[in-house]
């Protein structure tokens, strides 16, 4: 016997509250109109709450020119799975892409910078240098020097989940920069 017990514990864990902010209902900022209506009747009966789940990071990065901004976009986003600086220069890589814009080809940019790092590969890079930015055809062309990510050899941070085009920016007026909302 006694199994019954590690399984009630493990069910009271499951069942604690997790440590972030709750709130009962969202403000809706509603109209006369819409108060109205919900004074008509007795509140609804709710047994839930929101807890706010943080899932995106925004990434801000510039440079001296549009391809130095677009390098520290992509060194941002690794910087955020490991120390890119414990990353040693052993391995090269080649990164092409291309959009139909400017904000799709920074989008197609940073996708394939992340799919070879989620795609088998593991590849984290030391550093990132666009050779070059066609921004009449909106195309890329870049190389990284690092290494395949490895524990304990590289601290882990958080997984970036994908790219999105949510806010996304690329900002010329006195120093280029960009900025993007990468899912973790």
């Amino acid at each position: 016997g006694g199994g019954h017990v590690s399984f009630h514990q493990e069910v009271s864990e499951c069942c604690s509250s997790p440590a972030a902010m709750a709130a009962d209902e969202r403000d809706y900022n509603l109209t006369e109109e819409q108060k109205a209506i919900k004074a008509k009747y007795p509140p609804l009966n709710k047994k839930y709450e929101y807890l706010d789940h943080t899932a995106d990071v925004q990434l801000h990065a510039w440079g001296d020119t549009l391809e130095e901004a677009f390098e520290q976009c992509v060194m941002a986003m690794f910087g955020y799975m490991t120390d890119t600086e414990t990353v040693e220069p052993v391995d090269t890589v080649e990164v092409e892409a291309e959009g139909h814009d400017m904000l799709s080809l920074l989008f197609h940019f940073l996708d394939e910078w992340l799919y070879k790092f989620s795609a088998n590969e593991f590849f984290i890079p030391r550093e990132v240098k666009v050779l070059y930015i066609d921004r009449m055809q909106f195309k890329i062309r870049s190389i990284g020097w690092g290494e395949e990510f490895s524990l304990p050899k590289h601290p882990q941070g958080t997984e970036v989940k994908a790219i999105t085009y949510s806010a996304m920016q690329i900002c010329e007026d006195e120093k280029p920069e960009v900025f993007v909302i990468i899912d973790i």
